[in-house]
């Protein structure tokens, strides 16, 4: 029995005046149990003033989950002693063992916040054999301790994207900061008093830092900030992203049209042509490239749309708000007089917001970070099979995406304080 203590000590650095003093296992249930104690006649610092004082009792024995020993679950008893302070009062000694009223070890939560950054937690509950409450609270307590230490900033460059939360358009507000590639903060719906519960949070010192604000043409978005950002119209950004979107989205209206006119003739060559005419002309693939050719010299609505949406594209070449205005006002009367009816109300669509397209000259703000947080926050969705709970689903994205320090903080190894 000594060498199998002597052994769990090393592995666990416990130091005396720790000890552990048994050991029990149970071969059908897999798992160990260690138990703890301290020597007698010992005093430990007081948690507040570190002052040594003598111990005045101890807390009922706790039992908390460890990393596994030879795949067997492994449980630490302790009873944590409390020292009587003449300053401070009866405290508990900081045992540097879990959390304040924790029931697993840092060393398992770190484990676990490790596996949750690539596993679902209903995957971590059953390879762990834990609760699966258990494994959403540590990615809550993670979050909770990484946006404690990050504080409350305001980034200088935000972004505003809304991210679908279930069907039935149920929406969540992201804002993120575009340089760093962070999600600061997800609020409920896509309304402007959800964006404005965020601005609420900060001083006009900080609102008045901000140089960049990107975001689609969704107005709550736009009234929201203007409310709250000073001189907002000179720091709104509608990207290429958003304004590609609008074009491509009338450029599949028009040929959804005419392909259901063409087949109401019999005519399906436009069947299965839909995202020849929604990729950018250089990605379509070389195995559909003649096919495309093909159709593209055919007298057909959707290949006039499709050449409006490329064209739209160069309006992001020009380094001069100038030159830009220029090129849109042409490509905006080339678009409403081409007899697509979609296409036309897309270029009425852009004109409306031209003021906040034409800063991109300015600030050469883009949401490619924007989409590469989207992309991240899909693949936790499909991992998960899709969240329920909107509280779990706003958790999961800063805890993936928010750029936090997750881990509880090492600042001393479990059983390692100094005693006399």
């Amino acid at each position: 029995m000594e060498a199998t203590t002597t052994f769990f000590e090393s592995i666990l650095r416990i130091k005396p005046p720790w000890h552990i003093v048994r050991v029990t296992h149970d071969t059908v249930n897999s798992r160990v149990d260690l138990y703890v104690e301290h020597d007698k006649g010992i005093r430990f610092p007081c948690p507040v003033c570190k002052e040594f004082r003598s111990v005045y009792d101890h807390s009922p024995e706790r039992e908390f989950r460890h990393l596994n020993v030879f795949s067997f679950k492994t449980y630490i008893h302790v009873q944590i002693p409390r020292v009587e302070c003449p300053r401070d009062g009866v405290q508990q000694i900081e045992h540097g063992l879990a959390e304040p009223n924790g029931t697993v070890t840092h060393e398992f939560e770190r484990m676990v916040i490790d596996l949750e950054q690539e596993c679902s937690i209903e995957s971590i509950s059953r390879i762990l054999d834990v609760d699966w409450h258990l494994c959403q609270r540590i990615q809550e307590r993670a979050v909770e301790r990484g946006r404690e230490r990050k504080g409350q900033v305001l980034p200088e460059h935000v972004g505003i994207d809304e991210k679908s939360f279930a069907k039935g358009h149920k929406y969540e507000t992201i804002v993120y900061d575009t340089e760093k590639g962070t999600v600061e903060d997800v609020m409920d719906d896509r309304e402007q008093k959800s964006l404005e519960t965020y601005y609420s949070k900060f001083p006009l010192e900080a609102l008045e830092s901000v140089k960049t604000v990107a975001m689609d043409m969704w107005d709550p978005y736009i009234a929201a900030t203007k409310a709250f950002i000073p001189n907002a119209d000179e720091k709104i950004v509608f990207d290429h992203y958003h304004v590609s979107r609008i074009v491509t989205q009338a450029v599949d209206k028009v040929r959804k049209d005419e392909h259901r006119r063409l087949m109401e003739q019999g005519i399906d060559i436009l069947k299965g042509t839909r995202y020849l005419w929604l990729w950018n002309e250089e990605n379509i693939p070389d195995f559909r490239r003649e096919e495309f050719e093909r159709l593209r010299s055919m007298d057909l609505k959707v290949s006039r749309a499709q050449v409006l949406k490329e064209n739209i594209r160069n309006l992001w070449n020009y380094k001069s708000k100038a030159w830009m205005e220029i090129f849109f006002n042409r490509w905006f009367f080339w678009a409403t007089h081409c007899r697509l009816k979609p296409m036309i109300s897309a270029a009425k669509t852009l004109k409306s917001h031209l003021k906040n397209i034409l800063t991109y000259a300015k600030h050469k703000v883009t949401n490619a970070i924007g989409e590469s947080i989207n992309s991240k926050i899909e693949k936790m969705k499909r991992l998960a099979c899709g969240y329920r709970n909107r509280e779990h689903y706003r958790t999961a994205i800063l805890f993936h995406c928010g750029g936090l320090e997750l881990y509880p903080k090492r600042s001393q190894a479990a059983f390692q304080i100094l005693a006399s």
